[in-house]
Parts: structure tokens; C-alpha cells; sequence
């Protein structure tokens, strides 16, 4: 992301504004990306102790915390910053 945002300043310094625009369209996909791949991964942690629980007929202390912490961070990731939509419906 470095070079982005060095070839984003040049951008702007030069006056290539539409090169710049890209760039940030760029840029605010990648965290988009970032964002998904997170949510993706507390899913997965979810799911995995989910099918445990449900395989195993029991729900230990460890798993209900790591249950509990992965729907936390899920609702907290998916909330984007302006607060009002959810990068994952």
C-alpha cells in the first residue's frame, strides 16, 4: 500500500487528479477486501466451533467464549465507518 500512496501524492501533486481519483478507488478496495477477509475468518472460527458444539452434543467454556467473541468481532468488522450500512449484508 506504500507505493499507492506515493504515487497518490505524485498524483495529486501533478495535478493528475484522475489518476489520483483511481488510485483511491484502488485504495478503498483493498480495505473493503481487508475487511471481508476478516469477517471471513471470525466466520470460520464460528463455524468450526459451532459443528463441534453440535457434533459433540456439549458447549465447554472455551468454546462459548470463542463463540461469543467471534460474533462480536463480526458485528464490529461489518459495520462500516459511517456507521450505517454493513460491508457484508
Amino acid at each position: 500500500m506504500t507505493q499507492e500512496l506515493w504515487d497518490l501524492r505524485k498524483s495529486i501533486l501533478d495535478g493528475r487528479y484522475d489518476d489520483a481519483l483511481v488510485i483511491v478507488d484502488e485504495l478503498e478496495l483493498m480495505s473493503r477486501k481487508s475487511y471481508i477477509r476478516n469477517i471471513r475468518s471470525f466466520l470460520i472460527r464460528l463455524m468450526i466451533h459451532l459443528i463441534k458444539n453440535q457434533v459433540e452434543q456439549r458447549l465447554n467454556n472455551s468454546w462459548a467464549a470463542s463463540i461469543e467473541g467471534s460474533i462480536l468481532e463480526i458485528q464490529d468488522l461489518n459495520l462500516q465507518d459511517n456507521k450505517t450500512s454493513d460491508y457484508v449484508k
